[in-house]
C-alpha cells in the first residue's frame, strides 16, 4: 500500500503528529467548541513545539474545566494556584494569567460578533485563504491584522507569529504542500466559492 504525501513538517515515525496533521490541521473549523480549545493551545504554545502541547492536550482539558470559556475568565487565584502544581500541563503563570483575561475577551467577542468564529473568518470574508506551504512563511498579512486587532482588543499572546500558527491548525488559511494528499481533499471540499487567495 502507498504511503500518503503529507507536509514536509510531520514526523512520519508519530502516530499522534499524523493522525493530527491527517484528521484536523487545516481543517476549516467553524464552531466555537472546538475553534476556542484549539485557540488556547496555540497561545500556550508560544515558544514550544506543537508537539509538546498535542501531548498535553488532555491534561489541559481537564485543567481547564473542559476548555469552558465561560468558566476559564472566571478563575481567581485559587484556581491559578492549583493550575501552577498541575505537571500535565504548560505551568507559566504569565500563560494562565493571558488565557483569563484572554477568555474575558473571547466572551466579549462572542457578545459583539455572535460567535468567536464569526470574528476570526470576519478577517477572510469567511473564505479559506489559499496559501500552499510551498514557500513556508511564519506570518501573513491576514495574521498582521488578525494579530494587530487583537492586540488593540487587549490578547496576549497573540503575535503575528502564533496567530498564524493558529489560523493554519484552525483551517482559516490552508498552507498544505500542494502535494499533500489533505490539500487535494481540503480543495475539493472547500471548492471554489467558498476559497480566496491571499
Amino acid at each position: 500500500m502507498e504511503q500518503k504525501r503529507r507536509c514536509f513538517w510531520v514526523k512520519e515515525d508519530s502516530a499522534l503528529y499524523c493522525a493530527y496533521h491527517d484528521e484536523e490541521w487545516g481543517t476549516p473549523i467553524r464552531d466555537d467548541q472546538t475553534m476556542y480549545p484549539l485557540f488556547l493551545l496555540e497561545l500556550f504554545q508560544a515558544g514550544l513545539s506543537w508537539i509538546t502541547l498535542l501531548k498535553k492536550r488532555e491534561a489541559f482539558y481537564a485543567a481547564f474545566d473542559g476548555f469552558n470559556v465561560e468558566k476559564i475568565a472566571a478563575y481567581g487565584e485559587e484556581k491559578i494556584a492549583s493550575l501552577m502544581q498541575d505537571a500535565g500541563i504548560i505551568r507559566s503563570r504569565g500563560k494562565i494569567a493571558a488565557a483569563i483575561d484572554n477568555a474575558k475577551i473571547v466572551l466579549a467577542l462572542k457578545r459583539e460578533f455572535g460567535s468567536f468564529c464569526n470574528y476570526l473568518w470576519s478577517f477572510s470574508g469567511g473564505k479559506v485563504v489559499l496559501s500552499p506551504l510551498d514557500q513556508p512563511r511564519t506570518t501573513s498579512p491576514l495574521s498582521d491584522r488578525m494579530a494587530a486587532d487583537m492586540k488593540r482588543r487587549g490578547m496576549r499572546y497573540a503575535g503575528s507569529v502564533t496567530i498564524h500558527s493558529f489560523l493554519q491548525a484552525a483551517g482559516i488559511v490552508n498552507e498544505h504542500e500542494t502535494g499533500c494528499f489533505r490539500n487535494d481533499e481540503l480543495m475539493r471540499e472547500n471548492g471554489e466559492g467558498q476559497t480566496m487567495r491571499e
